[in-house]
């Protein structure tokens, strides 16, 4: 009986690597498909973010939309300068007689790095509308 097992073990030898190879692709392939989830959640949540503050900053302060998508674009540099968008109401307004500021960003894609599966994903568009605040940069720390 133990010269049958003793040949037995020596035929098995190498299993378990090899099924830790065919386990630790799926696996690790699973794993950072995972982490690039979270990744493409974190641009979404960045790109939210950085709407918001163009359009706080829009219907604060009455700078032109340069500054205001230099500011995004520093607060989240895969935006694109491009793809970012400010429009008042009504159109053609002064900082006294608008009543609203929109600032929307589209067309941003993130490129994963997920193992044998390159994808770029593009983002859907982000808008941001409030109301008029005060729009005069005067003393006003946001316009800055």
């Amino acid at each position: 009986m133990t010269a049958r097992m003793a040949r037995f073990g020596k035929r098995q030898r190498g299993v378990a690597a090899v099924e830790f190879a065919l386990v630790a692709g799926v696996f690790f392939s699973l794993l950072i498909g995972i982490m690039e989830m979270g990744r493409v959640l974190f641009y979404w949540n960045t790109s939210v973010e950085a709407t918001r503050l163009g359009a706080r900053t829009a219907v604060v302060c009455d700078i032109d939309d340069g500054v205001i998508k230099a500011k995004m674009n520093a607060f989240f540099p895969v935006i694109p300068i491009g793809a970012i968008n400010v429009s008042y109401t009504p159109p053609g307004c002064t900082a006294d007689t608008c009543s609203e500021a929109t600032v929307s960003v589209s067309g941003i894609t993130v490129n994963t790095v997920i193992p044998y599966i390159p994808l770029t994903l593009t983002m859907p568009g982000f808008a941001t509308t409030l109301t008029r605040e005060s729009m005069s940069s005067a003393g006003n720390p946001v316009c800055s």
